[in-house]
C-alpha cells in the first residue's frame, strides 16, 4: 500500500463511522470504475472508432462556434 493511501486511511479513521462508510463506498466505486476503464482500453476488440468519431464531432462543433466555454462542473 502506498504511503499516501496509508495516510488517507489514518485520517479517515478519525471520522465518524457513517462518514467512513461513505468514503469507503466512494473509494470502492472509484476502484470498480477504474478497473472497467482499464478493461475497456486494454481490449483490442474495443470500438475505439466510436470514441474517435465523438472526438471529431466535438472538435467540429467547437470549430463552428457551437460550444460554450465553462469551468469544471458548470452547467
Amino acid at each position: 500500500m502506498s504511503t499516501l493511501l496509508e495516510q488517507a486511511f489514518r485520517e479517515a479513521q478519525k471520522l465518524p463511522s457513517e462518514l467512513q462508510d461513505e468514503i469507503a463506498q466512494q473509494l470502492l466505486n472509484d476502484i470498480e470504475n477504474e478497473l472497467k476503464w482499464q478493461e475497456t482500453f486494454s481490449d483490442s476488440d474495443a470500438d475505439m472508432g466510436g470514441f474517435a468519431a465523438m472526438a471529431q464531432a466535438a472538435l467540429a462543433e467547437d470549430d463552428a462556434g457551437e460550444t460554450e466555454e465553462k469551468g469544471f462542473g458548470e452547467v
